[in-house]
């Protein structure tokens, strides 16, 4: 099966979680499309998601506007034409410490009750090469969708920004290909990113690949 070559929908540093480099399927199960999905966080350069702790960090929730990623832009990763979206979800406060993750963790089931948008949050949806494939990004921030259904967008075109709603512990970003536009019955299909610089575990030197997927908790950076 080919993969759907696309390009990284962020410009910064950003950490690669919940990657097929590690297991298909990436995020442990087959539901809503995710078989080969992933998620990106940003992150500074000394890899951290936020430049803020405190005590609300160990023991409690913080606000999302702490997290680098709230907020920034997020790009097309190919042309194409929306074809879905989805607005109006909440952001939620974000969850480093462990004492807030552990009921957010027994609602899961619940979420997974409620449907597609309890998980995904607010989306768009493009589907590209004229219809027999479809790249949805997730967790976007509220009210911040640019685009309507029927636009004809750019890869690297600004289509909304970063947020926390959804089934999402702190910002983020997750992008998963599909062959169907409606994720509660569709095949989730492989995907690769063009040109990107890696910081893979342990290194402090990137590396600069062509065309993959990125390592798990690897930092990458798109290339032009």
């Amino acid at each position: 099966m080919t993969a759907e070559l696309l390009h990284l929908p962020f410009t910064g540093l950003w950490m690669a979680q919940n990657s097929p480099a590690r297991r298909v399927p990436s995020h442990g199960v087959d539901l809503f499309g995710e078989r080969y999905a992933i998620d990106f966080v940003a992150v500074d350069r000394r890899r951290r998601t936020s430049e803020q702790r405190d005590w609300r960090t160990v023991l409690t929730t913080e606000p999302p506007e702490r997290f680098l990623g709230f907020g920034q832009a997020i790009l097309a990763p190919a042309d194409g034409v929306v074809v879905d979206l989805h607005d109006g979800e909440p952001d939620h406060e974000g969850r480093r410490s462990q004492l807030a993750l552990v009921p957010y963790a027994l609602g899961q089931a619940g979420r997974l009750r409620q449907g597609v948008h309890a998980i995904a949050g607010n989306t768009v949806t493009i589907a590209l090469r004229g219809g027999d494939a479809f790249v949805s990004l997730a967790h976007l921030r509220s009210g911040s969708i640019r685009v309507a259904v029927g636009d004809r967008v750019a890869a690297g075109q600004a289509i909304g920004e970063c947020g926390n709603s959804g089934n999402s512990t702190e910002p983020h970003v997750h992008l998963q290909v599909m062959d169907r536009v409606d994720p509660s019955n569709a095949e989730g299909l492989p995907m690769a990113f063009r040109r990107f610089s890696e910081w893979r575990s342990g290194s402090d030197q990137p590396v600069v690949v062509e065309a993959g997927i990125p390592g798990e908790r690897s930092i990458v950076e798109a290339l032009t």
